[in-house]
């Protein structure tokens, strides 16, 4: 008995010396948890844990990837039937209609180009690290799978439109394929692959429609798409600051003052061009009308306007994509093709 109290007794010693040594071994079970953040509470979910990846969330990815909300760019296609006065011919505006079907699929395979390409960028972006590819939402074999669907069903559509029509469908493609893969790392030459895409597409929609596309109108298309093009780099460099280089490698080679030069002077030849369209005397004679030239008022609107978006919404992820949310922008190009409608068709067609 006397020696089981002498064990006790020296057992006692010993663990009290241990919790001298060490003032951790004094505290309780709730403080064990916190000196434990590698075992999470079974009841409540560790913060910053996010949802678990369904088919459903990838399927709305893989539509957020291909940019719906973007393929407004694709009206392009429709200019030569609207100037041709055959808006309202059934024919014409089926195969028009056909021809804008296949730009929206084959852009769509270029944004997931895009997308794939730029993903590593995209990831230290504040906004695009959002996107479905970039954040691991649409697994890369999917995009890849994605854009090789689309361009098939795009040009076997092309095919049923006319050679001339597959051709500029083809070229369009390896341009931007071109572009996602080399030219969108040097300066201005950049912007010149995205201003030949609108001119690709009024050729397409002339083609398809099998309409003589006016030389004015291709180049009002080359002059505006500059514009934008060279608002969106001025957009994205005041937003990039000094870590431009990690998003787009380009804007490394591109300044403010640069930028704005490039700005002003395009957006004066757009206007100046559209107005010398609108006083030719062959677009007074085809119209029957002298008062065509009244539209530029909106074209110089509609300028100022995205020069302010450009220069005013720092936090908006492309001047391009936040005018068509813009109420006022809306507005004016509203404004615009009712003039136009009015003057042209006279409200009904020619």
């Amino acid at each position: 008995m006397g020696h089981g109290r002498a064990e006790v007794y020296g057992s006692s010693r010993r663990l009290a010396t241990r919790i001298a040594k060490n003032p951790l071994a004094r505290r309780g079970p709730s403080d064990y948890r916190l000196l434990a953040p590698s075992m999470p509470d079974p009841v409540e979910r560790a913060p910053g844990a996010e949802a678990p990846v369904t088919t459903l969330r990838r399927l709305r990815g893989v539509v957020r990837t291909v940019r719906p909300h973007q393929w407004v760019k694709n009206v392009f296609v429709l200019a030569p039937i609207v100037f041709a006065k055959e808006m309202f011919a059934p024919f014409v505006l089926s195969r028009a209609a056909s021809a804008f079907a296949v730009f929206c699929l084959l852009a769509g395979a270029v944004y997931a180009m895009n997308d794939i390409a730029d993903r590593d960028a995209d990831r230290v972006h504040p906004v695009k690290r959002s996107r479905p590819i970039a954040s691991g939402i649409v697994p890369v074999a999917w995009a890849y799978a994605l854009c090789a669907g689309l361009v098939l069903v795009a040009l076997a559509w092309s095919v049923s439109l006319g050679w001339a029509f597959l051709l500029v469908a083809l070229i369009y493609f390896a341009q931007n394929v071109w572009y996602s893969f080399q030219l969108k790392h040097v300066a201005y030459l950049d912007v010149g692959c995205i201003a030949a895409g609108f001119v690709l597409r009024v050729m397409g929609g002339g083609y398809a429609a099998r309409i003589q596309v006016s030389k004015y109108l291709l180049l009002c298309t080359a002059l505006l798409a500059l514009f934008l093009g060279f608002g969106k780099r001025r957009h994205e460099l005041a937003a990039a600051e000094a870590n431009a280089g990690a998003q787009r490698a380009a804007l490394e080679a591109y300044s403010r003052r640069g930028l704005d030069l490039a700005l002003g002077v395009t957006a004066l030849l757009t206007i100046a061009t559209y107005l010398a369209y609108t006083l030719n005397s062959h677009t007074r004679q085809f119209f029957h009308s002298d008062q065509l030239w009244l539209s530029t008022g909106f074209v110089v609107l509609g300028v100022f306007r995205f020069l302010h978006i450009v220069k005013n919404r720092p936090l908006a992820e492309s001047p391009t994509q936040e005018m068509l949310h813009d109420g006022a922008f809306v507005g004016i190009v509203l404004g615009w093709i009712v003039l136009v409608m009015w003057l042209v068709y006279n409200l009904r067609p020619s």
